[in-house]
């Protein structure tokens, strides 16, 4: 079972603030991402900033998204 995401706002340094459905907030970055596929055009950081939430989970414009699953296992959480 994986939670979804409720919440998302982009950071400087192509990471995002994820809250999830448990309330937890965590920190999830995408830099690893930027050279791999659809994810190369997130570097330009308009297109960046325009992340959104998407049923369960974050998307950007052009069908680029991430599994809520992946998120809430390779973020790190706020303290």
């Amino acid at each position: 079972m994986y939670l979804s995401v409720i919440k998302v706002k982009p950071l400087k340094d192509y990471e995002v603030e994820l809250t999830f459905e448990n309330n937890e907030v965590k920190i999830f970055d995408v830099r690893s991402y930027l050279e791999t596929g659809i994810f190369r055009k997130l570097k330009d950081k308009k297109l960046f900033n325009q992340v959104k939430i998407s049923f369960d989970s974050i998307e950007w414009p052009g069908g680029i998204d991430l599994d809520p699953e992946i998120l809430y296992k390779k973020s790190k959480t706020v303290l």
